[in-house]
């Protein structure tokens, strides 16, 4: 393809450092047109074959993941003044980090991390994808929808996670709670002890999975699961008892002979009849 051809197919191409990811710049622009984003390594890092490698593994890992909250990969190729780039949808909006700083965070984006982003994350778990922490640069929300998306989220896919791998996603949740609710004076104080928790020194002392995180967030608990389970069993068994008692005959054959007809009450014989008349 000719350069000039070239120039016209890649327009408006900027710097975003704010959204820069450990060994990658990230830019926006326009392809033929429609804006999209890209990732390429930084020049400290172009002509090193072993990082040349990493960003050639990652398109190759992400390209065929699908999923509401990541960003999605579409090409892999040579800009011209960018170099080798992985070619993204454009995620245009805030990161939580810029959200934060500039004291815009608000209850709703707390919501989404605990509901989007904890989907995001166990879908990344789900395919066992290895990644670098997620940090609040790489927490994006879109602009009017705000929905999230995760713009960094693996470079390396392995049969199983290993769990200190798996603990390692939920320390980093916690901490991005945290200084999420820290900014935000109102947040419940139940979202700053799952943050603690997140973040416990001890990675035994924090969460086991996302599932068990999933279910801290929702205020629920396995415990209260099994006490809800304990609660309804021995109703059906008083119910049970009821209707072997020496009462419950006579109360059955009172509901069984009784029928409620015009505001009245008559016996079924009486109501048979009645219905026989008309």
């Amino acid at each position: 393809m000719a350069a000039k051809d070239l120039s016209e197919k890649w327009t408006e191409l900027e710097l975003l450092p704010e959204w820069d990811e450990t060994y990658y710049d990230v830019y926006t622009g326009k392809k033929h047109g429609k804006w999209v984003m890209l990732k390429t390594l930084k020049p400290q890092y172009k002509d090193d074959p072993r990082f040349q490698a990493m960003i050639e593994k990652e398109f190759d890992v992400r390209y065929n993941l699908a999923h509401p909250g990541i960003v999605m990969i579409n090409d892999f190729e040579d800009v011209p003044g960018v170099g080798l780039s992985i070619i993204t949808d454009d995620v245009y909006g805030l990161s939580l980090r810029k959200l934060i700083d500039c004291k815009e965070i608000t209850m709703d984006h707390i919501r989404r991390l605990c509901t989007q982003m904890i989907d995001a994350m166990e879908y990344i778990q789900t395919n066992h994808l290895v990644h670098f922490p997620l940090r609040p640069e790489t927490v994006i929300f879109t602009e009017n929808i705000g929905n999230l998306k995760l713009i960094d989220v693996g470079f390396d896919q392995r049969d199983q996670l290993s769990p200190a791998e798996a603990t390692d996603d939920i320390l980093a949740f916690g901490r991005i709670l945290s200084e999420a609710v820290s900014a935000v004076p109102d947040a419940p104080a139940q979202l700053r002890r799952i943050a603690e928790k997140c973040c416990n020194s001890d990675p035994k002392a924090r969460y086991r999975s996302i599932h068990q995180l999933r279910m801290a967030l929702a205020q629920r608990s396995n415990n209260k699961f099994y006490i809800a389970i304990i609660i309804f069993l021995l109703a059906m068994i008083g119910i049970l008892l009821w209707f072997n008692s020496s009462g419950a005959p006579a109360a059955r054959e009172t509901v069984e002979n009784t029928a409620v007809a015009g505001g009245h009450i008559h016996t079924t014989q009486d109501f048979i009849a009645t219905c026989q008349l008309k």
